[in-house]
């Protein structure tokens, strides 16, 4: 299964500019923090790694300061050729709103694994700069099933 089939699935590309995309042979390190006026303004982060940009919605934005945990919400990954995206995504269409560039620069793997739900890394953005850390929550129930998955933490761990 391509990893950005679940991407795909979700947009009418005659409809949105937003990039159809393949998996990228790229190994760069890059980051992107969108501010995307959908129902509600949130903000997503995306890291690019594995060839696509794994992607967190973060409601309240990605915290600035250290000590501050905010809930990230895993979504679909996206094709690298979203991480200069900016546009309108039009009415009626999955995420519709507009989404604009909050912030972008590279990052710098720490420690952890994505796949087990806990990773470090170092942002060196143009707003974002620091040590911060990705801790997806664990289950609380037997019951939680596959939505428990995608809620994680973030925080800045500290300035650099």
């Amino acid at each position: 299964m391509s990893a950005l089939k679940e991407y795909q699935a979700k947009r009418k590309f005659n409809k949105t500019t937003e990039p159809k995309g393949e998996i990228s042979e790229s190994e760069s390190r890059r980051f992107v923090v969108h501010e995307h006026h959908a129902r509600s303004l949130h903000y997503d982060l995306r890291l690019e790694t594995e060839g696509v940009l794994k992607s967190w919605a973060v409601p309240k934005g990605v915290p600035e300061e250290p000590g501050v945990k905010r809930l990230a919400v895993q979504v679909e990954d996206h094709p690298v050729g979203y991480i200069d995206f900016s546009g309108i995504i039009p009415e009626g269409e999955y995420g519709a709103g507009e989404v604009k560039i909050w912030d972008k620069g590279e990052w710098d793997y720490i420690e952890g694994d994505l796949e087990k739900g806990s990773i470090k890394f170092n942002l060196r953005g143009e707003k974002l700069k620091g040590e911060y850390a990705l801790v997806r929550f664990k289950d609380s129930s037997r019951f939680a099933g596959e939505a428990s998955k995608k809620n994680w933490l973030i925080f800045k761990i500290k300035e650099h």
